[in-house]
């Protein structure tokens, strides 16, 4: 196979499929959306099946714990795509839409108008699960995708994708408005990022070695974040036994998450009785704890934290601990170390929360909650494209509002400019 020739094929199919889909009904991206959904119902087997194959493959290669607990499916992690699907199948056009509409001096109206991106590019590793949150956004925003997922979930992905296709048939779409890449070879990332004729934007969805690459190689505009070290600040007075539930769940939820607490911060004040809660089930669930002096001595069982460990995104049971002054102390810390993705504090202070969320530059921001609901399914976007870090167009999780973009509309009655 010439993977530049192929990839080339898929761009141009790609956007010929995107000006079907920018023209399609709400209803009939909607039925595409049920009938993939009962073409992924009718073929449980098969892409468990072929997920199994991708797994075993993965643990004779060494791949780590975290890894391969992405990669793999079983019944409830298929029950959720069909979920997902009937989601976003229930939510709100998000292309169409006129608004802002106002009238000038001259008499013209004024407004802007959702449309779609056209070409998306989602590069991925390990989750199956992604082709389908990624394929049903796109559908419904009325964008096309090409979709790159990684080696080690190839046979996942194809069985998938087999169920896109029909789907996408049995509702007289085109099976070109997604196309997953069936080539292993990274010769094809590289083709993907720099077809600027074919695709719009590029979303990676990965480790920080392949989003670098990304960023740095492609020639189309790219949606991205590069780390998830995401924090947890227990301020003073907080309730513990709130801050207990909610600092485990940060951590021991999933280990392998970018949403996963990676630093916990304690007020000074509080930091012996919380941490007398939180250290031994922390310790009962395996968690290594790298604490500062101060912490160190509360738990005789941590590990001394070097610097190298506020910035860490270990995506494994090791949480960095430190003991902070006060809230203000707690923001520069995360505003220092951390990557902008998602930040919490556990507080009972109406103004030590405003402040926190004013203050710490991040996609978000939470008050008394687990940093785990830093997703674009419980945020009620149906499922999210990736998360994104940057400031331009999107922020946080990129739902369907973040697949559009807004032109000008301009609606006059034969006014001429003098």
């Amino acid at each position: 196979m010439d993977v530049s020739d192929y990839m080339l094929g898929l761009g141009q199919q790609a956007k010929r499929a995107a000006r079907v889909l920018a023209l399609s009904s709400l209803s009939q991206r909607n039925h595409a959306l049920w009938c993939i959904a009962q073409r992924i119902d009718s073929q449980r087997e098969l892409i468990l099946a072929a997920n199994a194959k991708d797994l075993a493959a993965a643990k004779s290669q060494g791949l780590d714990d975290a890894m391969c607990d992405r990669l793999a499916l079983n019944a409830g992690r298929i029950d959720g795509m069909i979920a997902n699907l009937e989601q976003v199948a229930s939510l709100p056009d998000p292309i169409g839409a006129t608004d802002q509409i106002r009238t000038m001096p001259s008499g013209i109206r004024v407004g802007k108008m959702r449309v779609p991106l056209g070409v998306v590019g989602i590069i991925y590793e390990s989750r199956p699960n992604v082709t389908i949150e990624a394929s049903s956004l796109c559908i419904k925003s009325g964008n096309s995708t090409i979709l790159r997922g990684g080696s080690e979930s190839i046979h996942s992905n194809g069985a998938i994708a087999r169920c896109i296709e029909a789907g996408l048939a049995d509702a007289g779409m085109p099976e070109t408005a997604v196309q997953v890449v069936n080539t292993t070879d990274r010769a094809a990332v590289g083709a993907l990022i720099t077809m600027d004729k074919f695709v719009d934007v590029i979303v990676p969805r990965g480790g920080k070695g392949l989003i670098e690459r990304i960023t740095a190689e492609a020639r189309i505009p790219v949606i991205k974040h590069l780390d998830g070290v995401c924090h947890v600040f227990i301020d003073a007075g907080a309730d513990l036994s709130m801050a207990n539930a909610i600092a485990i769940n940060a951590k021991t939820h999933r280990y392998g998450t970018c949403n996963t607490m990676e630093t916990l911060l304690l007020d000074r004040s509080v930091a012996a009785d919380a941490l007398a809660l939180i250290g031994p089930e922390l310790q009962s669930k395996g968690v290594e704890i790298r604490g500062c002096s101060e912490t160190c001595r509360i738990l005789n069982w941590a590990v001394v934290a070097t610097e190298a460990d506020w910035y860490a995104e270990y995506l494994a049971p090791i949480l960095a601990v430190r003991i902070v002054a006060g809230l203000a102390e707690a923001i520069d810390h995360i505003n220092a170390y951390g990557s902008h993705h998602t930040d919490a504090i556990v507080t009972n202070n109406h103004a030590h929360a405003e402040q926190f969320m004013r203050e710490v530059d991040s996609s978000s921001v939470m008050v008394n909650a687990s940093t785990r609901f830093a997703d674009g399914f419980e945020y009620g976007l149906g499922a999210e494209i990736g998360i994104s870090t940057d400031k331009i167009h999107a922020r946080g999780p990129v739902g369907l509002e973040g697949l559009t973009s807004q032109k000008y509309v301009v609606f006059g009655t034969g006014q001429v400019r003098s």
